[in-house]
């Protein structure tokens, strides 16, 4: 996907949001209602539907909107199911067991041709363990049903294939799946455009004119009645017509999207493949790393290695592929998920099988219609899976399965992330972030507000200050009490990294107990900035209480140290005791307002840049009331005004933490 300038005829309206708000965005404007049972990761997708409906909300041609939720996963896609029937643009929003749940009425669904469009954060399935995270084994588990399936690589992505998927859809009278990784990607803030009214309502088409009724509510007939040997066959294969039709309305529907807004959109999207020898294949978010980890080892290895990111996995683009990756000596397919049984995980099966069709003279397609490029040898294709259960992948393992394939001898299968005998060794670990880019790695504790306030910063900085933001917890149901951390990036062009930080310039300290778990400064740079949550008023008192091993990176590092008492703060000014501990949390707003450059950078004053700080604690806070709001910004407020930083003498002559301290025993 590339964004180009705007000499288009809508471009977008500019905003930050996560994956999941594109898609409430599109859908709330062009639907008529949605049917869901809202499952991790899926959930803000559906209660941000929800809570239009429950405002009032009418679609662009002044259709109420509807939101149903029945008693499970299997339900919501039935009731889809009926109101497609009925003639209705309907959607859904669900993750892992939900959609498993599901697949019985999802091949009845595109057997009777309804053309539906459901909204994936894909997440991995329980098998030996419970995990809510993203895996994309839960999509390849439904893969079989009849749908067409698109895959984004991060928020803007999952908002424009909303569209291009309803689109499609219903050209070719096909289901489709718009997929985005779960968390990583539903739950990531970004900056992104948001499709204009104007040209949603124009490209989508009025649904009360373009979609057929094939069941009247007033007149019930039964549909999906029994059929024996004489109908099922003739039935089932008669439906190659429409999905002989799919491969040319998914690439209409992009082709028209690319004309109206300038940002392009291909089946298969190949990145600096021209001269490539080798190449790295996959689909999500994590691809977008597999680009920034290719320039890298371009510019400092010398090495020729693409990047080839399937965005629509169904229809399979397989000429598409092979037109790709025939000239490269390797490949290697990275998937989020692993199953030992079949011949190979689903992508590689795929591209395997596409190639010898390719290499043995055949065509794709019911009557041959799809032409491989004629070839005379296969390239190496490996196998790998990597971040299941969102298992951290960084561009140091892309940097390995690179190495991998120029060994001599090269493992055929492998994982990377873990510890493992199938596991490569991790590569290098470089600092692939946009040049000129800050990031704040925070330390604290689930159910602190942490979360909410990143996602804050996130917003003002990126809008006011005309900046990329990319802002992210780690996230975990069982965190509530318990130490966590979350991430935020800015820069001054797009953030392709989709990893943890552990590069940093600023690390907010909400719970100072994090320097008993490890070491929360590890990667912070060279003068940079912390933050200590801290009872104290004396500077030195603060100091005392940073351990030894602590004070030595404060001072060879020569970090700047800041300090207040927001648990203090948020005590004052909530009136509200259950909001007291998530006020705390605000409090950082103007902490990082204070501490980081940008404000001074852009010659805004305090005033100036708290009142674009007031529109992002109204929306995020808005729905408690005003003296809500009110207590949010004096929150904010104290904050920057508040802090203090402990003085330059201190942390050189200082006297040295308790021993106690000094005894950490560091697990990584």
């Amino acid at each position: 996907m590339t964004n180009q300038a705007n000499s288009f005829p809508f471009p977008g309206i500019p905003t930050t949001s996560d994956g999941a708000g594109g898609v409430v965005w599109v859908e709330t404007n062009i639907t008529h209602g949605a049917c869901a049972y809202p499952i991790t990761s899926s959930t803000t997708m559906g209660t941000g539907y929800e809570t239009e409906v429950s405002n009032g909300k009418q679609n662009l041609w002044g259709d109420t909107l509807t939101f149903v939720q029945p008693e499970s996963e299997h339900s919501a896609a039935t009731t889809c199911e009926g109101f497609a029937l009925a003639g209705g643009r309907v959607t859904n929003f669900t993750s892992g067991q939900g959609l498993v749940l599901m697949k019985e009425v999802l091949y009845t669904i595109s057997g009777k041709r309804l053309p539906i469009v459901f909204h994936i954060g894909a997440r991995a399935l329980t098998s030996h363990s419970l995990n809510v995270h993203c895996g994309h084994d839960d999509v390849m588990s439904v893969s079989d049903c009849g749908w067409g399936i698109l895959f984004g690589r991060n928020a803007q992505e999952a908002c424009d294939l909303a569209l291009i998927s309803r689109r499609a859809a219903e050209a070719c009278e096909t289901p489709f799946m718009n997929v985005q990784d779960g968390f990583l990607t539903t739950h990531t803030i970004e900056n992104i455009l948001l499709p204009e009214l104007d040209f949603l309502k124009a490209y989508a088409g009025d649904p009360n004119g373009k979609l057929r009724c094939l069941f009247d509510p007033k007149n019930p007939m039964m549909t999906g009645v029994v059929q024996n040997q004489d109908s099922y066959m003739k039935g089932k294969i008669a439906q190659r017509h429409f999905y002989d039709q799919v491969p040319g309305a998914v690439q209409e529907a992009m082709d028209e999207f690319f004309k109206n807004t300038g940002r392009r959109y291909s089946m298969v999207d190949c990145y600096r493949m021209d001269d490539a020898d080798y190449a790295v294949v996959g689909m999500g978010g994590m691809m977008e790393t597999a680009q920034v980890t290719v320039d890298y080892l371009r510019a400092e290895k010398g090495l020729k290695v693409g990047v080839v990111h399937v965005t629509c996995f169904a229809p399979f683009p397989a000429t598409q592929l092979v037109a790709a990756l025939q000239n490269v000596k390797a490949c290697t397919v990275i998937e989020r998920m692993d199953n030992p049984l079949a011949q190979s995980n689903p992508l590689s099966q795929g591209l395997r099988a596409a190639f010898a069709d390719a290499l043995t003279g055949l065509s794709y397609g019911s009557n041959g219609e799809f032409k491989y490029p004629a070839i005379t040898r296969i390239p190496k294709i490996y196998a790998c899976s990597a971040g299941l259960g969102s298992r951290d992948v960084r561009g140091g393992h892309f940097i390995s399965l690179v190495k991998n394939m120029l060994a001599e001898k090269p493992r055929e299968y492998s994982v990377v992330g873990v510890k493992h005998s199938l596991a490569l060794v991790d590569g290098e670990d470089p600092d692939l972030r946009p040049e000129g880019a800050f990031s704040m790695r925070g330390h604290s504790v689930g159910g602190f507000g942490s979360v909410t306030t990143n996602k804050l910063i996130a917003g003002f900085v990126g809008e006011l200050f005309n900046l990329h933001v990319q802002a992210y917890p780690k996230y975990g149901s069982e965190k509530k009490g318990l130490p966590t951390t979350y991430y935020l990036t800015v820069a001054d062009e797009h953030i392709r990294t989709h990893s943890e930080l552990n590069y940093v310039e600023f690390i907010p300290l909400n719970d100072v107990n994090a320097f008993n778990l490890g070491n929360p400064l590890e990667g912070i740079a060279q003068e940079g900035s912390i933050f200590i949550q801290s009872p104290e008023t004396d500077p030195a008192a603060v100091w005392r209480g940073i351990p030894v091993y602590g004070q030595k990176i404060i001072r060879n590092k020569r970090l700047k140290v800041y300090y207040l008492d927001t648990v203090k703060i948020a005590k004052e000014i909530a009136t509200d005791a259950d909001l007291q501990q998530r006020m705390q949390g605000v409090c950082l707003v103007g902490i990082f307002i204070r501490v980081t450059p940008f404000a001074a950078r852009s010659g805004m004053g305090d005033e100036q840049v708290l009142e674009s700080v007031e529109k992002y604690i109204r929306k995020y806070f808005g729905k408690r009331g005003e003296h809500v709001v009110q207590e949010n910004i004096k929150c904010v407020r104290e904050g920057l005004k508040s802090v203090m930083s402990i003085p330059e003498d201190i942390i050189l002559n200082g006297a040295p933490a308790a021993k106690a301290k000094e005894e950490v025993v560091f697990a990584k």
